[in-house]
Order: C-alpha cells, then sequence, then structure tokens
C-alpha cells in the first residue's frame, strides 16, 4: 500500500513553501538531485505548484527565462549543491541583464561542512556581481527564533525579485533530506509585502495607532503638518525620544512609561505601530513594538527592517505622501488616546521619588531649563536614557550619535554642530567614558564660545554598574579588573580636568552635591554671552546612579505581574522536578 505523503517536516522548508504560495509564486523548473528533493517532494505533493522538469540545470535556468518573460510573473528553479548549482550561472547572469524576476533556491547539506572536504559541498556565500540582485543563505531551523529569522530571510528573498525593477535572487537552503512528509498543512507564515506609489494602500486595521519615530532628520514643516493630519483624523500618536526631532502636537515622550520594571500600561497594547526613522536610541519606548499587533516601515529606501519581528509593509515612499493619503479627505475626531498618554505620563513623573545626585537626578534639574532656540547633544546610553525620562522645553532641539551608536565621537559632533551655527547655544551632557574617549576633540582650535559641556564623573562607567547589566552580576572589585572600566583616566581625579580644560580656554565649573550643582547649574544654562566655552564637571557615584535609575523604574508597581514573574522564575529553577513536586512548592 502506498504510503501517503504531504509536505517535509523541515521548518525552513516549510517557511519557504509557505511563502511562495502566499506571495503567488506556483511555477517551478525542477532538477533531478539528492538535497533538494525534500522541498521538489513537497511541492509534487501540492497541485497548486506547477512544476516543471529539466535535467540540465543549464537549461533549467534558461527555461525560467522564458517563462518569467513571456508571463510576466515570478519562477523558481531549484536543483541540489555542488556544480549542479554553478550551472545556473549563465541563466542567471541572463536574467539579471534583463532584470528577470528568476528565483534560484539551491539546496545544501550545511554552510558549515564548507572547506572540509565533504563531498558535493561547495561555497554558496560568494556570487559574481552579475549574477543575483541578492542571496543569502537559509539555515535548518530548530526553533521559533530560527523560524522567525527565516521568515525574514525568505520574505526578503522574494521581494528583491521586484525591487527597483527586480532581477534574479539566489537562495541557498541548508536541508537534512528529512524523508518524513507527514505535515498537512503548510504553517501561517509571516507575509511582508512592499507597496510603492503606484500600488494599491492597504487598509488602515481598527484599534490603538501608533507612529513610532526613531533617530531623524530635521523635519519639515510640510512633513510635520502631514503626520498631524494623519494622528488627527485616525486618533492617533506620535512616540518620539530626544533623537526624533518631531515638534508636532501629537508627541508622546513614552520612554518613562515603558520603561516600568514592574508594571506594563494598557497603553503600550497597539493594534498598528508604523515605524518611521532611523535607529532609535530609546531602548524603553522599543518595548511597544513588542506589544503591537502589527508594524508598518514607511521609508523612501524600501528597504526590509523588520525591528519587532512584526512587519506587514514596507511602504517605499516619503513619510509626507503615506500620511496624506490616510488623512487628507478625512474628517477630525477627537484625540481622547493623547490625552490618555499624556495623563499616564504626568501620573508617573509625579510619583518620581527623591533622587540621589546622578545623571538621572540632574536630567529632571535642568531639562526644563534649557534655554529657547538651544540645542542639546547626549552622549549614548546613560546620558540620553536620563534624559529621554523628562520632556524637553518646546524650541529645544536634542540629538545623539545613536547611528552606529558606539561610545565615539559625541563631543566632536556637538564641536562640528555648534560651528554650523554659531548663534545657538550648543549643550552636551556625556559620562565620563565617552567624554575622555573623544578627549582630543577639546583641544580643537575651532572650538567656538557657544559650547557647554556637563561632564557627569562617576570613574566606573555607569552602564557597567547598572543593575540589569550581565557585569552588575560580578563585585565592582572583579569588574573594574578587566570588564568594566573602573580606574580609568584619572579615576576621578579633582585637578585634571580642571588643568586641562582651562589651559585649552575653557571656563571650569564642579560639582558634588546638590547644592553645588544646582548653584552652577544657573552659570552653565545662562543665555548671557560667553568669553569662553563652558565644562561643568560634576562627580557621581556609580551606586548612586544605578539606585536613580532604578528608582525611575519601578514608580508603580504592579503586584499581580511581580507575583506571576516570582512564579516562572520559581519554576524555572525547579524544571528538574515532576510536576506534583513543583506545584507542592509553589503552594507553600
Amino acid at each position: 500500500m502506498a504510503v501517503k505523503r504531504y509536505y517535509t517536516n523541515e521548518k525552513n522548508l516549510l517557511v519557504i513553501l509557505a511563502l511562495l504560495k502566499s506571495h503567488n509564486i506556483k511555477r517551478v523548473v525542477t532538477s533531478p538531485g539528492t538535497t533538494n528533493h525534500t522541498l521538489v517532494a513537497s511541492m509534487q505533493n501540492d497541485p497548486w505548484f506547477e512544476l516543471y522538469s529539466s535535467v540540465d540545470e543549464r537549461s533549467a535556468a534558461y527555461m525560467a527565462c522564458g517563462l518569467c518573460a513571456e508571463s510576466g510573473e515570478p519562477v523558481v528553479i531549484t536543483c541540489t549543491e555542488a556544480t549542479a548549482s554553478r550551472n545556473y550561472m549563465s541563466g542567471l547572469t541572463e536574467a539579471y541583464y534583463r532584470k528577470l524576476p528568476v528565483l534560484a533556491i539551491a539546496t545544501t547539506h550545511g554552510a558549515d561542512k564548507v572547506g572540509h572536504h565533504v563531498a558535493q559541498v561547495l561555497d554558496h556565500t560568494v556570487l559574481p556581481n552579475d549574477v543575483a540582485v541578492y542571496h543569502t543563505i537559509l539555515p535548518v531551523c530548530n526553533n521559533s527564533k530560527d523560524v522567525e529569522k527565516a521568515t525574514r530571510i525568505v520574505n526578503e528573498a522574494i521581494l528583491a525579485l521586484s525591487y527597483h525593477g527586480g532581477g534574479p535572487v539566489y537562495l541557498c537552503a541548508e536541508t537534512l533530506a528529512s524523508r518524513d512528509y507527514s505535515v498537512k498543512e503548510l504553517p501561517d507564515i509571516r507575509v511582508i509585502r512592499r507597496v510603492t506609489y503606484a500600488d494599491k494602500y492597504p487598509e488602515l486595521p481598527e484599534g490603538r495607532i501608533g507612529i513610532f519615530v526613531g533617530s531623524h532628520k530635521t523635519w519639515k514643516e510640510e512633513e510635520i503638518r502631514a503626520v498631524d493630519g494623519f494622528c488627527e483624523t485616525n486618533n492617533a500618536v506620535v512616540f518620539c525620544d530626544h533623537t526624533s526631532a518631531y515638534t508636532g502636537k501629537y508627541k508622546v515622550n513614552y520612554s518613562l512609561i515603558g520603561s516600568q520594571d514592574q508594571y506594563v500600561s494598557e497603553l503600550s497594547k497597539l493594534r498598528l505601530l508604523i515605524h518611521i526613522g532611523e535607529v532609535s536610541g530609546d531602548y524603553f519606548s522599543g518595548c511597544l513594538g513588542g506589544n503591537t499587533s502589527e508594524v508598518w516601515r514607511v521609508n523612501e529606501d524600501g528597504v526590509l527592517r523588520d525591528h519587532w519581528g512584526k512587519l506587514r509593509y514596507i511602504f517605499e515612499m516619503k513619510e509626507e505622501t503615506f500620511f496624506n493619503h490616510y488623512s487628507v479627505g478625512k474628517t477630525p475626531v477627537s484625540n481622547h488616546v493623547l490625552t490618555q498618554y499624556k495623563k499616564e505620563y504626568s501620573r508617573l513623573l509625579s510619583g518620581m521619588p527623591e533622587l540621589p545626585l546622578s545623571k538621572v537626578w540632574i536630567a529632571s534639574q535642568i531639562s526644563s531649563k534649557l534655554p529657547t532656540n538651544s540645542t542639546i547633544h547626549f552622549s549614548i546610553l546613560g546620558s540620553l536614557r536620563a534624559f529621554n525620562f523628562f520632556e524637553l522645553p518646546d524650541g529645544v532641539k536634542s540629538d545623539c550619535n545613536v547611528g552606529g551608536f558606539g561610545i565615539d565621537g559625541s563631543t566632536s559632533t556637538l564641536i562640528g554642530a555648534s560651528l554650523a551655527d554659531k548663534s545657538t547655544i550648543h549643550f552636551l551632557m556625556t559620562g565620563d567614558l565617552a567624554f575622555f574617549y573623544d578627549l582630543n576633540a577639546i583641544g580643537n582650535r575651532h572650538l567656538g564660545k557657544n559650547v557647554r559641556v556637563l561632564l557627569v564623573n562617576n570613574g566606573d562607567g555607569t552602564e557597567f554598574r547598572m543593575y540589569w547589566h550581565p557585569i552588575f552580576a560580578f563585585s565592582k572589585e572583579e569588574a573594574d579588573k578587566y570588564m568594566a572600566a573602573g580606574g580609568h583616566y584619572g579615576n576621578k581625579s579633582h585637578s585634571l580636568m580642571k588643568h586641562m580644560s582651562e589651559d585649552l580656554g575653557f571656563e571650569y565649573l564642579t560639582a558634588s552635591t546638590k547644592e553645588d550643582f544646582i548653584h552652577n547649574s544657573e552659570r552653565f544654562l545662562s543665555t548671557e554671552p560667553c568669553d569662553k566655552p563652558i565644562l561643568f564637571e560634576v562627580f557621581t557615584n556609580s551606586e548612586d546612579d544605578d539606585f536613580a535609575v532604578h528608582a525611575a523604574r519601578n514608580i508603580v508597581i504592579d503586584k499581580s505581574m511581580v507575583l506571576k514573574r516570582e512564579i516562572k522564575e520559581k519554576i524555572s529553577s525547579m524544571m528538574g522536578d515532576s510536576v506534583k513536586e513543583v506545584i507542592k512548592k509553589i503552594i507553600r
């Protein structure tokens, strides 16, 4: 009796099969082989696919060119590894120069076997420039995280067939050559689609909508109007941090809300998150993506950027075009959602406890006092995080090097910006590691009088002493030996930067207490013309900096959430016990 076969049980191949069907790619030219037989057998067991056979891979690739050119639709070719895949080269070159959407799916026993004299295993990582517009390797999937990665890879490969004119794509899939064809239905794999100006736009889903803005270039007035019009007609809000640059009336400073350790606001749950801008330095607002049903990405580059694993559409267009499409001609609605977010933020801010002298306390003291029309720069992580808890006054611009997201260059960037606009005061909030990393910048002979540097020196590198950081598990003595940064750069010397900055032409201010800080901050924030740039060095300690962040992140405590977390941790610690023993221990 013949065995009834369905789809393979290999998860990465199931992703390919499911997404080919979702993207309506059904024509396949197959070439006989061992490593690709599992994929081909699964296609053969599904009458939806339209299969053709060609023993010669060279011929198969050219057959696909003909099918593509005549039908105007993508065509798949698939073969085994070794020189079979090499024989696709000439046909794929033809497809490349004619921009034909041929999807070549070669298969391999595994990229890890390359170079170890395993028979038939070749290196698929490098191709000639004019063979494919995109090429990648799809690993075997062992868990849900691997499936999520495979989903992204295969969607990106399929979208590349038509991206910017399109062309052939080369996808090398690892396979175990499984003989198990027991999967009766293909999994529900997330489909990612690209929308351009000429395409039909999807309908906005019903439910709460938010716009997440990463770091963003200076906004034009018409761009802000477009976003505001969208929010006004769709009851939406704009989630920002201090690199987002958005100054419209629907701005929500979400970092303080999103940062809470033991409380998740109901407002974090979204139906749709529209992602614009580039890299964000606000880790806490990023939690919004994890609580949303789906994400739409809007950017002229049209590139697939699936930050939260929820991406459904990429809109390759100007932001202004996108937001106008979904708002022009629509009737404004009462934006009660904005009021809810602002109320939630105010509630948390009013509950902020008394903090010690620290980055967060410093930010709380000066964020609202920054002069109108000034610009403030931040070094990454600690300084930006502290200020993101608080709103800035209208008319104050802000910036941070979150593109490469490294410790380098914050002072140099400040100086460059200050030279472009010498009539504006440019502030910098920086930690000791970032400051000393870029120390030579303060000796630059072009440095102007409009520069104000606030150096928070705890002699440690606060990030390594944050309670969530993996190095925090080590004692300070252990960590500072080689993992963290204690003891470098003068070890909190109270004279090093005083002498150096004054010799380089700075006015030097310092504080080691809250009283000293409040007194000297008046001079630091003054709008009166200065004869010199100012360096304000504030000495803190890492324990106080850690305590302040912890306090800011635990303003509200949801007891039920704490209980669930404790139960989960208890179960995790008892994984070796029997179910009965676990239940008994939890009850106790």
